[in-house]
């Protein structure tokens, strides 16, 4: 079932437009909702939102309990393919809890936590930037590790990252619905303007097993992965010293050794490799340059510190 989040007139009889579609059986069950589109150019969530829909409204008869699919909190943003929010120059993910006499966009944020509000669960599906692919990944705060650590646990990614409670915006959606006992995870993968459809399935398979563990879906889900936890973990960041092309030597997602090369810088003019980036650690590369130029001081990799099991 089709329902509106929010509505609000644009110029020239346009309108603003946020929905979801509620897929139910058993209404007195719980209900877990999944967003994503809270930035315009992040779009894997959009292809997980629609797998997911297609296949809980196909197997509704598995469902116990009511998942609402939010696949687009920033519609302005995805059609115009703006990061922000259109015509206020603003990160939506900055503003939450909104204000319902303030701007558009806080209007919009104001009806989207009151919708919300009550879950019993939400995931909030995001991606990296055109520049960096991250594997699948989940993130939450210290603050609420003790609590949504074993569902983390359930979404099948290869990462759970801890952040310290120093590093947490309060005006986002996540803190915003934890703060208000929305139990929510967060969850960050792929690249910027692209879907990585094995990384898009990875994570459904982890979706289904949540809503398997929180009893709404009795159907089958897969097994969901080991990933490794980081929690007071060193980082090493591997940065560009030249300009130039980077051209990846390593399988993102993979583990790597203290000096092992990540990838070369190239002078496109010569042809010569102006440097090769090394790793600082041993450990999972979790994030790697999908963007090839480069300049000095560019973000080339990250490398959780880690050594491999067995």
């Amino acid at each position: 079932m089709i329902k509106t989040v929010s509505t609000a007139a644009l110029p020239v009889t346009e309108n603003l437009i946020i929905q979801k579609n509620r897929v139910e059986n058993n209404a007195g069950g719980k209900r877990v909702c999944i967003v994503t589109g809270t930035h315009g150019d992040e779009l894997e969530g959009q292809y997980v939102c629609a797998r997911l829909a297609k296949l809980l409204s196909d197997e509704k008869r598995k469902l116990s309990g009511t998942v609402d699919i939010y696949p687009a909190l920033n519609p302005l943003g995805i059609d115009s393919i703006i990061r922000g929010f259109p015509m206020f120059n603003l990160d939506m993910n900055r503003i939450f809890p909104g204000s319902s006499s303030g701007s558009l966009a806080e209007a919009a944020a104001h009806d989207i936590i009151s919708d919300i509000e009550g879950a019993d669960m939400c995931v909030d599906i995001h991606s990296s930037n055109i520049f960096l692919r991250e594997i699948p990944q989940v993130r939450i705060s210290e603050q609420t590790e003790k609590e949504l650590l074993p569902y983390a646990l359930k979404l099948n990614a290869d990462l759970v990252w801890i952040h310290a409670a120093a590093t947490v915006l309060e005006s986002t959606l996540a803190h915003t619905l934890n703060a208000r006992g929305v139990k929510t995870l967060v969850v960050e993968m792929g690249v910027g303007m692209r879907i990585t459809s094995d990384y898009c399935e990875q994570l459904l398979t982890g979706i289904l097993n949540l809503l398997r563990e929180l009893g709404v879906w009795s159907g089958e889900a897969g097994e969901a992965r080991n990933p490794v936890i980081s929690k007071d973990r060193s980082v090493g960041f591997v940065n560009s010293d030249a300009a130039g092309i980077f051209i990846p030597k390593t399988v993102h997602g993979s583990y790597v050794k203290s000096g092992e090369v990540i990838g070369s810088v190239l002078d496109p003019l010569t042809g010569v490799v102006v440097e090769d980036a090394l790793s600082p650690c041993d450990g999972l590369l979790f994030t790697l340059r999908e963007y090839p130029v480069v300049f000095g001081g560019s973000l080339l990799a990250r490398i959780m510190g880690v050594e491999r099991d067995g």
